[in-house]
């Protein structure tokens, strides 16, 4: 029974995941994301995207990474919100398989 709700919510997030269209994620990142990032980063804010090193390293660690900051900034968003997201930023950025 423990492994089954881990699991469970595994396969829910993949399926998410699956289904993220980062035409939807672009204007939820401008709107929430941008002036968080250009205040820590200066210029545009993508620095938070292209530094060296980089510290998101799979899609699994960006997803996680888009759900952590959704969280500090009160973003409101939906699971599948914080995948459109991650899917603009793998589009855009990262260029994980």
């Amino acid at each position: 029974m423990r492994i089954l709700l881990p699991l469970l919510c595994l396969l829910l997030s993949l399926s998410v995941q699956a289904a993220a269209d980062p035409k939807l994620g672009k204007p939820l990142h401008d709107k929430q994301c941008v002036a968080c990032h250009v205040k820590l980063m200066g210029g545009d804010g993508s620095a938070m995207y292209t530094r060296k090193p980089r510290l998101i390293n799979n899609v699994t660690a960006l997803g996680q990474r888009v759900a952590a900051c959704s969280s500090q900034t009160n973003a409101g968003w939906f699971p599948e919100d914080e995948a459109n997201v991650a899917a603009w930023l793998n589009q855009t950025y990262y260029k994980f398989k």
